[in-house]
């Protein structure tokens, strides 16, 4: 009897985490199509390399001033119609790159950005504890990984796919362009800028059709799960969600471990012809470290929880963050990028190891608890500039510029080890 409850559970629970799984796919393409975008953008509006990251910042800043509001957003229209919205919101951003690209303007290229980051904070901060509430908290960091392999799956082919478009013969313009006077350079820069107008058509076009979806599929509300837990949690009655400090340690964690895993993939094409690659060569560099968080996300769904916890597991790919690190700046070539490249898998256990060690017994706070942890995906905006800028310095350059990942994974790897621990009361 016990046996077909559980298994009727499970059952109930699979169409809700397949639906999810297809929305992490649209995160993971949508999210890293700005791999591609830095270079594509930085020679189409002429920038500089500081000026280029402000693609990643617009994009991550809406999570950090967008989350708080989205969490009211979704308190009003629940979890499956604020995913609907999410999605109509990401379409719009798209439809805003058509007016960019025509125009070449490149603060129209950022507001498009900044309003599909807002799509997917909507997405991001329903779709993160839903995983987390459909099922044990132990075992959290396995399903977190299954979506995790949806992401970067996507994550894998759009940077291929919009290099396919937008690069291809990148090489050979750069080298024409230094040779052409001002109103033929304007001329080709207009029509490079223009090749990403299709794309982004048909991206629009796919989201609203998975809003429709969305909105008329069978995904049930997760309430009665949150009050479920809410109840069975044995803490001492808090008034505030600042009374948590592990989970205020958490947004930290996530902010650094964004900020690092952003910089080791959207910098790794712009690495590449710093390092004397080819655009046409270069353009696959980000999907080799997404390939890489891929092997890391089978690694946690095949170990966690039955052979390491999630809180083992994170302190040693902390670890290997900073190894991986310190490898790339002090070798060259393809070596380094590799070096940067594995990152990728030291990162992928991180989102699903921290989400549930810091949303863990928030109880009726856990909706505004996973807004803040939305919020620190904001290190994905600001760690990249400070990387650009660093980048532009003659005396330092692309390569020493990845030291500023050090600390972040040590300060990761004190979370893992001690941070996470601080203020939760033992169940």
């Amino acid at each position: 009897m016990a046996e077909s409850a559980i298994n009727n559970r499970k059952s109930d629970y699979l169409m809700p985490i397949i639906i999810i799984g297809a929305l992490f796919f649209i995160f993971g393409f949508v999210t890293w199509l700005n791999a591609t975008l830095i270079p594509y953008l930085k020679i189409s509006c002429e920038l500089t390399s500081f000026e280029s990251y402000l693609v990643a910042f617009a994009f991550y800043i809406s999570y950090f001033v967008m989350a708080l509001p989205s969490s009211a957003v979704l308190k009003k229209t629940g979890f499956k119609n604020g995913m609907s919205v999410g999605l109509i919101t990401m379409a719009i951003g798209a439809l805003i790159f058509i007016p960019a690209a025509y125009t070449r303007t490149y603060g129209l290229f950022l507001a498009g950005l900044f309003i599909q980051g807002t799509g997917l904070t909507i997405l991001q901060t329903a779709s993160n504890p839903y995983v987390t509430i459909l099922g044990p908290i132990e075992s959290a960091a396995k399903r977190i990984s299954i979506m995790g392999v949806a992401n970067k799956f996507a994550g894998i082919l759009s940077p291929i796919i919009l290099g396919a478009v937008v690069l291809t013969g990148i090489d050979d313009l750069v080298v024409e362009l230094e040779q052409m006077d001002p109103i033929a350079k304007a001329v080709e820069l207009d029509i490079l800028a223009q090749k990403v107008i299709m794309p982004y058509l048909i991206m629009a076009g796919v989201l609203v059709l998975l809003a429709a979806l969305v909105r008329f599929s069978t995904l049930p509300e997760v309430e009665q799960e949150e009050e479920k837990r809410e109840n069975a949690d044995n803490n001492v009655k808090r008034t505030s969600i600042w009374q948590y400090p592990y989970l205020l340690l958490g947004v930290a964690t996530i902010f650094v471990y964004v900020g690092v895993e952003v910089i080791a993939v959207d910098t790794l094409i712009s690495y590449g012809n710093y390092l004397g690659f080819d655009f046409a060569e270069a353009k696959f560099f980000a999907s080799f470290t997404l390939g890489a968080m891929i092997a890391g996300y089978f690694f946690g769904i095949l170990t966690i929880p039955k052979f390491i916890s999630q809180q083992n597991a994170l302190k040693y790919f902390a670890i290997l963050g900073v190894l991986f690190s310190i490898t790339a700046i002090f070798t060259s070539g393809f070596t380094s990028i590799l070096m940067i490249a594995a990152l990728g898998f030291a990162n992928s256990i991180m989102w699903p190891a921290i989400w549930p060690l810091a949303i863990d017994g928030l109880g009726k706070f856990m909706k505004t608890g996973s807004a803040m942890l939305i919020m620190g995906i904001a290190g994905g905006a600001l760690l990249p500039l400070v990387y650009g800028a660093l980048a532009d310095v003659p005396s330092i350059g692309s390569q020493q510029a990845y030291w500023i990942m050090v600390p972040c994974y040590l300060f990761i790897l004190y979370f893992a080890a001690a941070g996470h621990k601080i203020g939760k009361l033992t169940k």
